[in-house]
């Protein structure tokens, strides 16, 4: 969505600061070494910064409209949650420890302009959402969020899951009914005792400095169909999205959802 107004400081013949009035925008400060205010040089470079305020606010997906929604776990447990966009396929959300649904906004938005459904959830003890009689079993609450948009009108639902909601959907994929996960995107997944036992198409996603060797073993151990791709860097999970290689992990995300394997 793009701000249209920006202001300009001329603070003395040395430096030029603007200011973009957009959330999540630095503030620009251009050093002014020889040309004093105004000349056509200085124009110039209040001109390419215009322009890249603007460009850079192109690149940020429009917002897409979300409710919020709330579903039972198996356990008793309630479950809070955004839900995204339409459309027969169906994607979950799970969130990683210093996370939440709304850290996944960006990325939903992303998915639901895809033609996703796409279910953002607060796990059990996050948000309003509360456990059940099982405690910390967060696997209940990803088999509760397919089933919730099973409800919703979809007829294929996939997980993408990070650091520690990576593990709760590696595990829900292994409890869940025959058939009932599609696709499976684990970005550096806490691991499972039983990887070989995960259902549905599996992508498995970490960068190079962050534990390589121990996610390698969990992919290794999983069974076909499945992808293994390695980023730059040392972020971990959800943090990539803070990254250069934050369009990467989109792209890698968009794909596998869409192709048939």
């Amino acid at each position: 969505m793009l701000e249209k107004r920006i202001v300009l400081y001329c603070l003395d013949s040395t430096f030029c600061l603007v200011q973009a009035i957009r959330s999540a925008m630095p503030v620009l400060v251009l050093k002014r070494a020889v040309f004093p205010w105004p000349t056509m040089a200085s124009v110039s470079v209040t001109a390419l910064v215009l322009i890249s305020s603007v460009l850079l606010a192109a690149s940020v997906p429009a917002d897409v409209a979300f409710r919020k929604v709330s579903f039972d776990t198996s356990d008793g447990g309630k479950i809070h949650a955004n839900l995204y966009g339409g459309g027969a396929h169906g994607v979950v959300l799970a969130h990683g420890a210093v996370f939440d649904k709304e850290s996944w906004h960006e990325q939903a938005t992303r998915l639901a302009r895809a033609g996703l459904r796409v279910l953002a959830i607060d796990f059990r003890g996050y948000g309003d959402s509360r456990p059940g009689s099982l405690g910390q079993a967060l696997y209940l609450d990803i088999l509760g969020a397919v089933k919730h948009l099973e409800e919703e009108g979809c007829e294929r639902v996939s997980i993408v899951g990070g650091s520690m909601g990576g593990g709760a959907a590696a595990r829900a994929a292994v409890e869940a009914e025959p058939g009932a996960i599609d696709r499976l995107v684990l970005l550096a997944h806490s691991p499972i005792d039983d990887p070989a036992a995960m259902q549905g198409d599996k992508l498995f996603i970490a960068t190079e400095g962050d534990r390589l060797a121990a996610r390698r073993r969990q992919f290794d151990q999983a069974s076909e169909p499945k992808k293994w791709v390695v980023l730059d860097g040392s972020s971990h999970a959800q943090h990539i999205f803070k990254t250069p290689q934050a369009e990467e992990l989109m792209e890698h995300i968009l794909d596998w959802l869409a192709s048939h394997h």
